[in-house]
C-alpha cells in the first residue's frame, strides 16, 4: 500500500480510537493526515505510558500523521481548518455529538465548501432517538449491543478484552472511505459517510440475534466454547496448558476419537454419534474428553492433534503472543523513542516500508499554519 494515497489529504478532527484507526490506515497508505488536537492533545495520549513512555494506544493509531494544535471555538482557527478543508479529500470527525456543527465545522457545511470532499462522521448511536447525545465508550457499547451478554462465563457477562467496538467502527469507516474514493474517481463528487459504534458491532451480533428470534432463548455464555458445536472448547493438559479443540464434522470427530483419545469406538456410543447429540449432553462429552486429555502433556497432546489433523489452538497468555512465530512487527519512532508495534494485517508486495513517526503535540502546527493561512482570505473566513 506504500504511497497509494500519496495525493490524498485528510483532515482528522479526532480523538480516542475509532476515528484515529481509520485515518491511521490512510496514513499507512501514504495519505497526508493532518490531525487536529487540543492544546493538551488527544486524551488518548495519556491512557498509559507503556510505549517508550508514550501511550500504547496513541502510538498504535497515530503514526505517520501531522499534529496541528487548534481551538475549534476560535474564529481564526476555525477559519484555518476550513481553509484546509477546501484542499482536502477526506474529513473525519468523532467529536462529541454536535460539537463540530456548533463550531461551523459540520460535514454538511464542509462539503458545501468542497463538493469533492468525503466526510466521515463517527458517533456512538447515530441519530437514534434518545441516544444521539449519549456518551458512547467501547465498554458501554459492548453492554448496550448485547455483546457483553454473550461474552464471558455462565456465571456472568464479560468484556471483550480489547476495544472491539471502536476497532470495528474504525475499520468499517476505512472501508467506507475506500468505496467513496473509488466512487469519486467515477463521478467527481464527494460523499457523506456516517457510522456509529453501535451499528458497527450490532452487525457482528446478527447470528445471536437471529438465534434468539427463532428460539426465544438467550444465547448461553460458554466461556471459551462454541454454542452450536461439540466438542469445540477448552481442555487442559496434565501440565496445565489449556488448548481449544474444534471439531467441524463427523469425519474429524472419528479421527479425533481414534488418534487423539485412543477410543475409536466412541462415535458409536449413545450420545456421542452426532454433533446435535453431543451438544445436547455437552457436560458428559466434555468430561470424557477431559479425562483422556488430562493424562497427556501439552507436547504429547499437540503432537497427537497434529497427526490426527484436528484443529486446535493453545490459549496463550499475552507473553506468548510476543513470542509467537506468526507474529509480525514493525518499528515506529515516537517522541520517547522507537516502539515495536504489531504489524498491520495486510500483507502485499509493498508492505516492507518504513512507517511514519508518532508526532509530538503540535509538532507541525507552525508549518501547517504557514501553508494554509494564505488561503483563508479566499473563502474560508469565519
Amino acid at each position: 500500500m506504500k504511497n497509494v494515497f500519496q495525493d490524498i489529504c485528510v483532515l482528522a478532527l479526532e480523538q480516542a480510537v475509532a476515528a484515529p484507526l481509520c485515518s491511521c490506515r490512510l496514513a499507512d497508505g501514504g495519505a497526508r493526515v493532518i490531525k487536529v488536537e487540543r492544546a493538551e492533545g488527544d486524551f488518548a495520549r495519556y491512557y498509559d505510558g507503556f510505549a517508550s513512555g508514550e501511550s500504547s494506544y496513541f502510538s498504535w493509531l497515530n503514526r505517520g500523521k501531522e499534529s496541528l494544535v487548534a481551538d475549534i471555538k476560535s474564529d481564526e482557527d476555525a477559519a484555518l481548518l476550513r481553509s484546509i478543508i477546501m484542499q482536502a479529500d477526506v474529513y473525519i470527525q468523532n467529536l462529541a455529538p454536535g460539537a463540530a456543527k456548533r463550531a461551523r465545522l459540520g460535514s454538511e457545511e464542509m462539503r458545501a465548501l468542497n463538493p469533492r470532499l468525503i466526510t466521515v462522521d463517527i458517533t456512538g448511536y447515530g441519530d437514534a432517538a434518545g441516544y444521539e447525545h449519549m456518551k458512547a465508550y467501547d465498554l458501554l457499547i459492548q453492554a448496550e449491543s448485547g455483546l457483553a451478554s454473550v461474552t464471558g462465563h455462565p456465571a456472568g457477562p464479560g468484556r471483550v478484552g480489547v476495544s472491539i467496538c471502536d476497532i470495528a467502527c474504525g475499520m468499517a469507516a476505512y472501508s467506507g472511505v475506500l468505496e467513496a474514493l473509488i466512487e469519486r474517481s467515477q463521478t467527481g463528487q464527494g460523499k457523506a459517510i456516517s457510522i456509529s459504534l453501535f451499528d458497527a458491532i450490532a452487525e457482528w451480533m446478527t447470528v445471536p440475534l437471529l438465534q434468539y428470534e427463532a428460539t426465544g432463548q438467550e444465547p448461553p455464555r460458554l466461556g471459551v466454547a462454541h454454542p452450536s458445536i461439540c466438542p469445540y472448547g477448552t481442555f487442559t493438559s496434565s501440565d496445565e496448558r489449556m488448548v481449544v479443540i474444534a471439531i467441524q464434522n463427523e469425519r474429524e470427530w472419528q479421527s479425533f476419537c481414534a488418534d487423539v483419545l485412543d477410543t475409536p469406538d466412541l462415535p458409536g456410543r449413545d450420545g456421542f454419534g452426532s454433533n446435535r447429540a453431543r451438544v445436547a449432553q455437552r457436560p458428559k462429552v466434555d468430561a470424557f474428553i477431559q479425562s483422556k486429555i488430562g493424562a497427556l502433556s501439552f507436547a504429547e497432546l499437540t503432537a497427537r492433534l497434529r497427526r490426527a489433523g484436528t484443529a486446535y489452538g493453545a490459549i496463550n497468555p499475552v507473553e506468548l503472543l510476543g513470542q509467537h512465530p506468526a507474529l509480525r512487527r514493525v518499528s515506529v519512532n515516537t517522541p520517547g523513542g522507537a516502539v515495536s508495534l504489531v504489524a498491520p494485517p495486510l500483507v502485499s508486495e509493498s508492505t516492507d516500508h518504513a512507517y511514519g513517526e508518532v508526532p509530538e503535540i503540535g509538532q507541525h502546527s507552525t508549518g501547517i499554519r504557514a501553508e494554509f493561512a494564505p488561503h483563508i482570505a479566499r473563502g474560508a473566513t469565519p
